[in-house]
């Protein structure tokens, strides 16, 4: 005897305005769909992840693993030679320090006028870009610095293959130097981003991340070599 399999019930799909709630407008939540029902992308942009801020410590944690490396290379090798040299830390370095450290507060000023300014309680980022100005000014006199620091060390007959000792000092200063050559790029792209008026906060947010990290990065380079060498 034949049985009869019942065909399963048919329902209606629900109208997008049924499925999207606030009059067929997408963005509400209902459709869990991201996009304002407005059009106001600012609202999305400052609260969606940003692939800026999270290549930055993508590459923050890449440079840290990287020093880290050197320097238990450096710690290493010093414990086993006997052919070592103690030297005296070239002292425009501690100036160095000093440049560095005023670039991140001029950094600081400027990445809060920017902020003032896309909150509309700016008319105009001129003072801001003058900030941004003097950060790389600071930039370019610390890699000055940096290769003044290295004709003194020539003066004292301490070349790159003179020692142990000598070699890891520039190894660690050419290494950092060329961070630091990073740092002033992002901060000439953050320049011309914001005459366009096209900058957008979390590249602004990266920037400046990167550059305060290199600032803490020397101030322990500073502190090791003058404790290992």
């Amino acid at each position: 005897m034949a049985t009869t399999v019942p065909e399963p019930p048919v329902h209606d799909l629900p109208s997008d305005n049924n499925r999207f709630p606030g009059n067929g407008k997408i963005g509400h939540g209902g459709g869990r769909i991201l996009r304002p029902a407005e059009g106001h992308l600012r609202a999305v942009d400052d609260y969606s992840p940003s692939p800026s801020g999270t290549g930055i410590w993508v590459g923050l944690t890449a440079i840290t693993m990287s020093f880290a490396a050197f320097t238990s290379a450096m710690i290493v090798r010093k414990g086993g030679a006997s052919d070592w040299r103690h030297f005296t830390i070239p002292s425009i370095l501690y100036l160095n320090t000093v440049v560095l450290l005023v670039s991140s507060v001029t950094l600081e000023v400027a990445r809060r006028r920017i902020a003032a300014f896309m909150n509309g309680n700016t008319p105009r980022p001129a003072v801001a870009s003058k900030w941004l100005y003097a950060t790389l000014f600071l930039g370019l006199c610390f890699l000055g610095g940096q290769y003044a620091g290295w004709l003194q060390l020539k003066s004292q007959g301490l070349f790159l293959a003179t020692s142990p000792s000598s070699s890891f000092f520039y190894v660690f200063t050419a290494v950092h130097g060329l961070h630091i050559v990073g740092g002033l790029a992002g901060l000439i792209y953050v320049i011309r981003k914001l005459h366009r008026l096209v900058l957008r906060r979390s590249t602004l947010d990266a920037a400046s991340r990167y550059w305060h990290f290199m600032d803490a990065v020397w101030v322990y380079l500073l502190f090791m070599l003058w404790a290992k060498f």
